[in-house]
């Protein structure tokens, strides 16, 4: 069984066989729901503490 994994910046769940893998530099893996969540953390840099739509106990919250 695929482990479940959750999304390095927004914190939601991973479906096995979705999601982005990134390798970083230092070898670190971290996993991202989507290619919006990709390119805010490695492209643009930016802050998930600052976003609305990435704060991971907002989300839990509506759930």
């Amino acid at each position: 069984m695929p482990k479940e994994m959750t999304c390095a910046f927004c914190g939601r769940p991973i479906e096995p066989g979705t999601g982005k893998m990134y390798v970083g530099e230092r070898g670190e893996i971290l996993w991202y729901c989507s290619s919006k969540c990709f390119k805010s953390a490695i492209k643009l840099k930016r802050n998930p503490r600052k976003l609305k739509w990435a704060r991971p106990w907002i989300l839990k919250s509506l759930a």
